[in-house]
This record gives structure tokens, sequence and C-alpha cells, in this order.
């Protein structure tokens, strides 16, 4: 099995990749996805059409931040603003979030980078379904391929769910060192959800503190 095959499994995606023949890749010119550099995949994800997301909404939101971080922090999907400005983690949730980098010495382009597991935006900001998933996540397997993070934060119910292959609660992966990729991953509560849940701040700030420890050990 590939290694592109083997996370998949992960993720619980395998027997939808499987359906999918080699030649059913998404190409550009002779490039398929496993081998894009950053101009092929960011040119490849602004035009991409692969499921029927494109077709509602305003633009991708392909990712932002330092490009060879140590840090990747990933969440689940574009929202309204970041469907408007194409960049993840904006308004509110977005400032939230700067300010916890900010007090352990990190920010956007500052060491991290931040993506969702898909690029375009879900109608009404559902939840995403197996299918986009499935054909979207090749971009986000060769963006860790190409940023090499030490540490992957998963923000989110549905982000920790996707990327572990779980449907485990928040509760229960929260305070653990888990891998996706090979990489170290954490989990923590989305910053939307802080700003509705005041209380669990507290603990999100306890999971940086503990991603904070975990890389440091890495």
């Amino acid at each position: 099995m590939s290694r592109r095959g083997e996370i998949l499994g992960e993720m619980g995606l395998a027997p939808l990749w499987k359906l999918r023949s080699v030649e059913a890749e998404p190409k550009m010119g002779s490039e398929s996805i496993s081998s894009m550099d950053w101009p092929q995949l960011k040119a490849k994800v602004a035009g991409c059409t692969d499921c029927h997301l494109r077709a509602g909404c305003t633009q991708t939101v392909f990712g932002v931040g330092d490009e060879n971080a140590d840090w990747l922090l990933v969440g689940e999907a574009p929202g309204s603003e970041e469907d408007r400005l194409g960049e993840p983690f904006v308004g509110q949730a977005g400032r939230l979030l700067d300010n916890m980098l900010a007090a352990i010495g990190l920010g956007r382009g500052k060491n991290v980078y931040i993506a969702n597991v898909l690029k375009c935006r879900p109608p009404g900001n559902r939840n995403p379904e197996p299918g986009e998933v499935a054909k979207c996540s090749p971009h986000l397997l060769r963006q860790i391929d190409l940023i090499k993070p030490k540490l992957i934060v998963a923000m989110g119910r549905f982000a920790a769910q996707t990327l572990l292959g779980t449907d485990a609660t928040i509760a229960s992966l929260r305070g653990k060192v888990h891998r996706y990729a090979g990489v170290p991953l954490v989990v923590t509560y989305h910053p939307a959800y802080l700003l509705r849940n005041l209380p669990d701040k507290a603990k999100a700030w306890a999971d940086l503190l503990f991603a904070l420890k975990t890389i440091g050990g890495y």
C-alpha cells in the first residue's frame, strides 16, 4: 500500500480512495498532486472542480503562514468570512486564535502554518461530507509533505475526528499525543467554539501548553 493509502486508511477513507483509479487522480499537466510544488499545488486548488463545492463558494481557501513551519494548525472548512477573504481563521475566531498563539510566542507566518481539511466552504457552513473529504484530502496531505511540520494541532471535533479516523469526543482525545501522516498530533477546541463556551478557554490554553511541551520533546 502506498504512503498516501496508509494515511487515508488512518482517516477511515481507504474504501473511498480505492474506488478511484490512478488515472482518475486530479492532475496538472503530467504532475500528480503528490509531486506538486507549492506554486503548482496552489494553482491546482484555486482551479479545483473535483467536487461540487467549488461551484457554491466565492473562492478557495488554500492556507496561510510559514511554509517551513514546525506547527501546522488544521481546522474544518472555510466559513463565510474565510470564503470572502480567502484566508483561514479570520474574524473573531481568528483574532482569538492569533491572541492565543501570540501568548506562546507564535503567529501567522511565524513558525505556524494554518489550513483546513476542506479548501471550499460547504453550503450553510454544514459539516463536510465523506466524499468531499476524500476528494480534498490529497491537497492537505501534499501540504503536510511540503511543510514537514513537527506538530499538527487539530482544532475542533470535525478536524480531529477526520484526521484521526475516529468518532471519539474532543474530551477523550485531548491531552494525548496522536499521529497523523507520521507527525505527532494534539487535539484542542475550535476557536469559534470557545467564543460560545468561554469557560473552555482555560482547557484550550492547557492544550496549547501541552502542544508546546510535546514539540519541545520532539
